[in-house]
């Protein structure tokens, strides 16, 4: 199996290769129909930095051309970061077919340009004129063509090279999902149960979290959430900087038992990555209800902590055969 940091930078790679699709799909389409440049890219990170209380310096002509440059920097940064996650997917065993994963790739761009606009109140996709959805959605298309063909190409040789799976069965993909939701409400303890279940005997990465080093590792970061977890300065694992790690940890997770098992990882890891965002959603949900009715979350992280534990466990465990 592909390593995560190969992938996330082979992604990185092909994110860039989708960016320039991208922008030579929509400057063909400013030269054809004469159309200007949208000033969506300007308005958002000037909106963004007041937000943030942050100054851009330079008169008005000044700031608008570095308005501009940072727009664009914003966009490239946006495609490298989609493309990147796509290569980490692969690598933990994620290889969707053209006709899925061009879409795919380029309503996951779309959305990650055009959400932030819309809830910053600068656009609204509802009123939106044929025309504009064709500008929009013609570029990421070919965004996520030019992603997915340098995916696939740069991934070939090692997904040839790998051993035969078997496809994943309905009792794989329940643990995949057990093991995810787990890592969704607690990020390090999928990673603990699997270096607890681990032999060292078992395929890469696997065998690898068996020694007394993985294992301590594991544990330790797994005592040191749940410790942590509680404190009240601990921002919600709803925002982006606690659900990105739950969500690729969950990923990762399911690939790595896949592996050990000799079964297909991708349907498994979309199981745990879908899993994991739903914990982690619900689970704050319900620690909000128990601090509604008992004064205090307390209650409810405890019986969070219990109940990933039993998940991953679970999750972590074999499959016959």
């Amino acid at each position: 199996m592909t390593s995560l940091l190969t992938g996330l930078l082979r992604g990185t790679a092909a994110g860039a290769a989708g960016t320039t699709a991208l922008n030579v799909t929509t400057q063909a389409d400013m030269a054809l129909r004469a159309r200007p440049a949208s000033d969506t890219p300007v308005e958002t990170v000037s909106a963004l930095a007041d937000r943030a209380d942050v100054s851009i310096p330079g008169r008005r002509r000044e700031r608008r051309h570095r308005l501009e440059g940072l727009g664009g920097l914003a966009g490239t940064a946006t495609g490298v970061a989609v493309g990147g996650v796509g290569g980490a997917l692969r690598s933990a065993g994620v290889r969707l077919p053209a006709v899925i994963g061009v879409p795919v790739l380029g309503a996951a761009a779309m959305l990650a340009s055009d959400l932030p606009t819309a809830r910053l109140g600068l656009t609204d996709p509802r009123r939106w004129a044929s025309a504009d959805w064709a500008a929009d959605v013609v570029p990421h298309l070919a965004y996520g063509a030019a992603t997915h063909a340098t995916l696939a190409a740069t991934f070939r040789a090692d997904e040839q090279a790998e051993p035969d799976r078997r496809p994943a069965t309905l009792g794989t993909l329940a643990r995949a999902a057990a093991l995810g939701a787990a890592t969704g409400a607690r990020s390090t303890f999928g990673t603990a149960a699997l270096s607890w279940r681990a032999r060292p005997g078992d395929r890469a990465p696997g065998g690898l979290l068996a020694g007394r080093f993985g294992r301590g590792a594991a544990t330790l970061g797994a005592l040191g959430e749940a410790a942590g977890d509680k404190h009240p300065a601990i921002p919600p694992r709803t925002a982006a900087p606690g659900l990105a790690p739950r969500l690729g940890l969950a990923a990762v997770g399911a690939d790595v038992a896949a592996c050990r098992d000799g079964h297909e990882g991708g349907p498994g890891v979309l199981v745990a990555t879908a899993a994991a965002a739903g914990a982690a959603f619900g689970g704050q949900h319900l620690r909000a209800l128990a601090r509604d009715r008992f004064g205090t979350d307390l209650p409810g992280a405890l019986g969070e902590d219990a109940l990933a534990a039993l998940l991953a466990w679970w999750g972590a465990g074999r499959s016959a055969g």
